[in-house]
């Protein structure tokens, strides 16, 4: 059985081959009787009338087989059952009676979406993915002669597809590489499709959706992962600080006047706050008054 869709365009000049028709049966069944009248009653035929229904009856017979098509529609035409052309777009005429459109065929772009529920992965995992294929038709005779309902065929050979990339693929894989998933699935596709005069044009993997417990699992997982970093870079920092300590240890250790010049550097800064009070041993008063003073001799042999 046809789809929906893929009869859901009806030909063009329905309404120019209704009256075509309707113009031939009238006109027909007129001429009939007027020849039945001459044979058995006797009744004489008027040029002029008769001159009328045959006209009837001939553009009838030719608004009979008009057909108008637009410009992405395209028709295969049988004659008594034989296939002929395909036909479209625009405005052509076929023989009433004997010549049959069976369908019409959508070339523009179509998208059709399909999924894969609880299908499972390389590593065991289910999961539901939801995609969309971007396809045309692009052999008309092929996708009218080859297939019976190239659109169903298409939608079944697109899930088919991809149930078989889940089954060959990681889910850590399918949530990272989701475009090396959609040119494989294309092409598996295409492949496919190809002897029914289809071409697959993109494939776009809209969802993946994995299990509650797993998500969480996973989320529990990145958390972990991120503290596991910020430790790493805090060890990192720490061990930089050590290191600068050392440095600044060793230059103490060598010079005592860089040592006194930081212990006054760290009271001033302790005494920066208003109201604060510090107490200092006698013997550290002592010791920074003799080391200043060694300082102001010194600069004063100096100058």
């Amino acid at each position: 059985m046809m789809s929906d869709k893929f009869n859901r365009y009806s030909v063009g000049g329905n309404s120019i081959r209704g009256v075509g028709y309707f113009l031939f049966i009238v006109g027909l069944i007129v001429l009939i009787g007027m020849v039945i009248a001459n044979i058995f009653f006797q009744v004489a035929i008027n040029i002029l009338i008769l001159t009328v229904v045959i006209i009837l009856i001939v553009l009838g017979f030719l608004m009979a087989g008009i057909y108008i098509l637009p410009e992405w529609i395209r028709v295969p035409t049988l004659l008594l059952g034989k296939y002929k052309k395909m036909r479209g777009p625009g405005m052509f005429w076929l023989f009433p009676f004997v010549y049959k459109i069976p369908f019409t065929l959508d070339i523009r772009i179509i998208t059709t979406t399909f999924s894969a529920e609880q299908t499972l992965t390389k590593d065991n995992v289910p999961v539901n993915v939801d995609a969309v294929l971007f396809w045309q038709v692009n052999d008309a005779f092929k996708a009218s002669i080859h297939v019976q309902d190239y659109q169903t065929a298409i939608s079944w050979a697109a899930q088919t597809s991809l149930r078989d990339i889940i089954g060959k693929t990681e889910l850590s894989q399918m949530l990272v590489g989701r475009e090396e998933i959609s040119h494989e699935l294309e092409r598996i596709i295409d492949e496919r499709t190809e002897e029914w005069g289809v071409k697959s044009i993109a494939v776009e993997l809209r969802d993946v959706i994995i299990p509650t417990a797993l998500q969480d699992a996973m989320s529990r997982q990145a958390q972990a992962e991120r503290e596991r970093q910020a430790r790493i870079i805090l060890a990192g920092s720490e061990e930089q600080i050590a290191n600068k300590f050392i440095n600044a240890a060793k230059i103490y250790e060598s010079d005592e006047v860089a040592l006194n010049l930081r212990a006054m550097n760290i009271l001033y800064e302790s005494m920066k706050e208003k109201g604060a009070w510090i107490i200092v041993p006698s013997d550290m008063v002592n010791i920074l008054g003799g080391r200043f003073k060694h300082l102001t001799d010194f600069d004063e042999k100096s100058k």
